[in-house]
Parts: structure tokens; sequence; C-alpha cells
């Protein structure tokens, strides 16, 4: 019998936990008047990054929750290579987003909803898998994808 591809031994149930810790991220962006996306980085099942979207707070255009998730895996990786790790982010990550995570070479990336309007990992472009970049990432979409969509709906619903 041929040994199972990576793919086939993905634990679901660890990404709908993971992807739990990335809502609670979420959450505290919301609460502060941010975009309610939040992010983290996993590295051998432990969660070595964690951050919400505080371009508002930082007065940062680039203070994305992918962004800042991603500078702190690489101050407890002690690289800023993360070939190891995975990040779960409850929305597609934007151009800028996929840029940092291609360049970190993050192994996975899973996240809840899609984002036509500015979407890097599949709906609007796909930059984490580019044949003309040096590294792809294994793409996991839609994890709970319903909660992530809903909690940006109302968000923004709020803001009419």
């Amino acid at each position: 019998m041929p040994d199972p591809t990576p793919e086939t031994n993905i634990d679901l149930s660890s990404d709908q936990y993971f992807m739990g810790e990335a809502l609670r991220q979420a959450r505290r962006a919301a609460d502060a008047g941010e975009v309610p996306v939040g992010a983290v980085v996993v590295h051998q099942g432990q969660v070595i990054g964690r951050a919400c979207n505080q371009v508002e707070v930082l007065k940062d255009a680039t203070a994305h929750a992918e962004m800042l998730a991603l500078t702190q895996a690489e101050s407890v990786v002690g690289d800023w290579r993360l070939t190891e790790c995975d990040l779960y982010v409850t929305k597609e990550p934007c151009p800028m987003c996929a840029g940092a995570i291609v360049h970190t070479r993050v192994r996975r990336v899973i996240f809840g909803c899609l984002s036509p309007k500015d979407g890097a990992g599949g709906s609007l472009m796909n930059l984490l898998q580019h044949p003309q970049l040096n590294h792809r990432c294994v793409i996991t979409a839609g994890v709970r994808g319903d909660e992530c969509a809903t909690l940006l709906q109302e968000f923004f619903r709020g803001r009419r």
C-alpha cells in the first residue's frame, strides 16, 4: 500500500480548532473597531503567532492579522523561514499578505471565507500557488467559512 500524501493526513478537527483560535482574534479586532480578521501560525501543533487586524489602532496599513502573526512566529522560530508552519486566517489573504506568506515559505494556508474583491488565494488571483514564484503553499479554503463570513458581514452591516 502506498504511503499517504500529507494532504490525506490532515486532521480536519485540528483545522476546526485552530480556525476557532483565529476567530477569537477576529472578534478582538471587531471589539476594537477593526475589520474582524484574525490569524494564527501553528508549528508542530502549537500556536506560535496570533494576531488580529490593527490597521486603525496602529495607523499602519500593513498591520493586517497575517502580517503581525507571521512576525511573531518568525521571532519564536528565530528565522524568517516558516517552512514547517501553517497559517490559519479567517479571510482569504490579500496580495500584500499573500506575498509575505510566500516569502516566509509557510507550508499551508487555511482560510475561512473567500474575498472576491482582493483575495490572493484563489478568488481574485492566486499568489499563494503562482508557478513563477519560488514557493507554493498548500491551500485549504472554507474552514468554518460561514462563521468567518458572518462575522465580517455583521461588522460591515453595523458600519453602514
